[in-house]
């Protein structure tokens, strides 16, 4: 008998045992195409060599050293290449455990910012329905997911949620992409002005958003909005690349498409690519400076941030991803797996929607393509397509709850950025067996 505290305690999961580039392998030896990363966490697949070897090297020289004492090399070796390659601004790095921590953090942050200028009155967080931020109470309390939310809710934090940036759903019909991507960031605007802009201390969203929708990607032109709407109220805007960042769009940080800089950034997920946990916070230096020019001490920490093994797992994976020319591989191979789901699935009658950008991807299911009506959520469809692909040898990422918390279902999709064009083809095969045994072997 297990005495580990499962996820689920009525499944029986196999145990792993080996990884190999985008396989995982259990311990009868079935191999597993990781179509998903986990969570969209091993960027680099499984077995890296370098990866492990700088692991291994740190832990031979250094294994912990308590940050309210010691910085360390691999850290400050990190935050110089991440702020290197970070989007205009960003000046300061503040290494966590992952990706719940960081929008934590980012959330505390933003509050001292403000109490350190001496507007104490700054205390509203303004996010969105349907985003998913993490798991801890803040984090929890700024994310949109109604089903993680639900037996929480008097808990939570009192945050408020404007309308996704979901194009497939909410977009008009005879409404220009660009239209629906004004209209939906104005939302924020009136918002802050609902609350008053004097209370309101920043915006949270997802840039692509992940788990919760399904690789949703913004319209034309939405954040640059938003960027604008934050600026005019002095709002700080905290971008979420928990999931969609460190190469996993195409670009290291998934806002460079959009052309925006953040106040706060969050990483993690591919940040370790499941070499070690860590995730981190950027800020910009226009923060940082506040804080050490009054109390000097940001009023936050766990036992583990600034890890040296963790630092160094993460330094090396951040520069396999720019050394080894990954970032136009994923857009290479994010756009071969876009043309294969499409060739596969672009006429399915259950399939409304192909989205994402580089390989993060996401395809929504539909009871009727003409009404987009979804599913019976008492189908549980999006439970039965993950177990139907795991059976077929295809760890992929359902969810239910995509258009409100409750209807709709949707299959994310990130493997690694190794993929091959054979395991893209292996990908949609097993994507469309899991699929049609979800469906009851019949497509009507």
């Amino acid at each position: 008998m297990s005495h580990v505290f499962p996820r689920h305690s009525k499944l029986n999961p196999p145990t792993a045992v080996a990884g190999e580039g985008c396989y995982l392998i259990d311990s009868t030896g079935k191999r597993y195409l990781d179509g998903s990363g986990g969570a969209a966490v091993s960027c680099l697949g499984h077995g890296d060599a370098e990866v492990t070897a700088a692991i291994k090297a740190q832990l031979d020289r250094l294994a912990f050293a308590h940050t309210g004492f010691f910085t360390s090399e691999p850290a400050e070796a990190l935050a110089d290449l991440l702020i290197a390659q970070a989007p205009a601004g960003l000046d300061r790095v503040y290494f966590v455990s992952g990706g719940s921590e960081a929008t934590e953090a980012a959330i505390k942050l933003a509050r001292q910012y403000f109490v350190e200028l001496g507007q104490p009155n700054r205390s509203r967080l303004i996010a969105r329905k349907q985003s998913y931020h993490g798991n801890t109470i803040g984090a929890l309390s700024a994310g949109g997911n109604a089903w993680r939310r639900a037996q929480f809710g008097p808990l939570l934090l009192d945050v408020s949620h404007i309308a996704p940036c979901y194009d497939y759903r909410l977009r008009t019909a005879g409404e220009s992409p660009e239209d629906y991507g004004l209209r939906a960031a104005n939302e924020l605007e009136a918002e802050i002005l609902r609350l008053g802009p004097e209370t309101v201390m920043a915006f949270m969203a997802e840039p692509v958003v992940g788990a919760t929708a399904g690789a949703v990607p913004p319209a034309p032109g939405y954040f640059r909005r938003i960027r604008e709407i934050c600026d005019q109220y002095g709002v700080l805007l905290i971008l979420d690349e928990v999931m969609c960042g460190m190469g996993r769009t195409g670009t290291l940080f998934a806002s460079e498409q959009d052309g925006i800089s953040p106040d706060i950034a969050c990483i993690a997920k591919g940040l370790g690519a499941g070499y070690q946990p860590i995730g981190a916070m950027l800020c910009s230096g226009q923060i940082y400076d506040a804080i050490a020019a009054g109390s000097g001490f940001f009023q936050h920490g766990h036992t583990y941030i600034g890890h040296p093994v963790a630092t160094a797992g993460g330094l090396a994976v951040v520069q396999a991803i720019l050394g080894r020319g990954l970032l136009p591989q994923v857009r290479a191979q994010g756009d071969k797996l876009a043309a294969a789901l499409l060739d596969r699935f672009g006429q399915h009658p259950h399939v409304g929607d192909l989205r994402g950008r580089g390989l993060f991807r996401g395809v929504e299911l539909v009871a009727d393509r003409e009404s987009k009506a979804p599913f019976d959520p008492a189908l549980g469809l999006a439970a039965k397509i993950k177990k139907a692909a795991f059976q077929a040898g295809l760890i992929c990422y359902p969810m239910s709850g995509t258009i409100d918390g409750r209807a709709g279902d949707h299959v994310l999709l990130a493997p690694p950025f190794i993929i091959s064009d054979a395991q893209i083809d292996e990908l949609t095969d097993k994507l469309e067996t899991a699929i049609t045994a979800a469906l009851g072997g019949r497509v009507r």
